[in-house]
């Protein structure tokens, strides 16, 4: 008997193809009208979801599916999906760790040149037919401390690249040391602020790092520093963060995330040191193909009665 998956983010009609020809059957709900739609016809033929991080799925959505058996949550984030709920129905939830790390290790220093190079100031300028006046010099990347908030998958990719690549030293904030990392580990996320002349949060969203960048950390920062975020938007309260840079506090901000997605707060878009991307940092061809190969993984264990590939832990 074939899974009936609901799909509630976008998903390419190359991937939908790819799903299908394991033997899925496909519903599609990319909106709340598609969702409720699906939900009224097909409730009891459901028994797997596909989702992200930022959309998620409730409890009461879940309630609405009497079969759902399995959440998937294409790619690393799923701090949308309710898993105590998930958990207390014995629906198991699935995430994709490392699908996306290298294409976002990349934006990440793409963001990080972008933004202290002030490479799009320069080419907005010239697209204004200003030459002179913005010729102007500005700080290199090469040796800078990098600070890691985080040391995952993305973290590590990011690490590797400013290291290798750029001589940056780092230091780096997470739970716990890694015993196979030699770079130097700090327990404070302050004390990680103070070092570092770029500060990248890698970290996922949720309670625990809700507004983590706050007035407060950005005060620990140098002025000469910027902030970089590939994480997730809740991590950094946007009002600190906008007024920290117009007020000359630290130098800049690069973002690819953002609190209440697709809204941007009015003052980021104000602040011209402050570049943005709309939550591309993770999409390219490959790592989009690996993130629906591994959901395809898990679905074809959960058919198959077996244990789930990269269960969320706890479900």
């Amino acid at each position: 008997m074939p899974i009936h998956l609901l799909v509630v983010t976008r998903l390419s009609r190359h991937h939908q193809a790819r799903i299908e020809a394991t033997g899925v059957h496909l519903h599609m709900a990319e909106d709340d009208e598609a969702r409720r739609d699906v939900l009224s016809r097909c409730r009891d033929d459901i028994r797997a979801v596909m989702t992200i991080g930022t959309i998620g799925f409730s409890a009461e959505e879940m309630d609405a599916l009497p079969n759902l058996g399995l959440i998937c949550a294409q790619g690393v984030g799923f701090e949308g999906v309710d898993v105590q709920a998930a958990r207390e129905r014995g629906i198991v939830v699935t995430h994709g760790p490392g699908t996306n790390a290298e294409t976002v290790a990349d934006h990440a220093l793409g963001l990080m040149l972008a933004c202290l190079r002030r490479i799009p100031q320069g080419d907005a300028g010239l697209r204004n037919g200003q030459w002179q006046e913005i010729r102007r010099g500005a700080p290199v990347l090469h040796g800078r401390t990098l600070g890691l908030l985080g040391m995952g998958n993305v973290g590590r990719a990011i690490a590797r690249r400013a290291h290798y690549g750029f001589d940056m030293p780092i230091v780096y904030f997470a739970r716990q040391p890694k015993a196979d990392l030699d770079w130097q580990h700090e327990s404070d996320p302050k004390r990680v602020a103070e070092q570092a002349d770029v500060l990248v949060s890698a970290l996922p969203g949720g309670p625990e790092t809700h507004h983590l960048v706050d007035d407060a950390l950005l005060g620990a920062m140098k002025p000469e520093s910027i902030v970089v975020n590939v994480g997730r938007g809740s991590v950094v309260d946007s009002d600190a963060l906008a007024r920290a840079v117009t007020d000359k506090r630290i130098a800049g901000a690069a973002l690819d995330v953002f609190e209440h997605e697709p809204e941007v707060p009015q003052a980021l878009k104000d602040e011209p040191r402050i570049i943005m991307t709309p939550h591309t940092a993770g999409l390219s061809p490959s790592a989009l193909d690996a993130t629906v190969e591994l959901v395809i993984q898990n679905l074809e264990a959960f058919r198959d009665g077996r244990a789930p590939v990269t269960p969320v832990s706890g479900t």
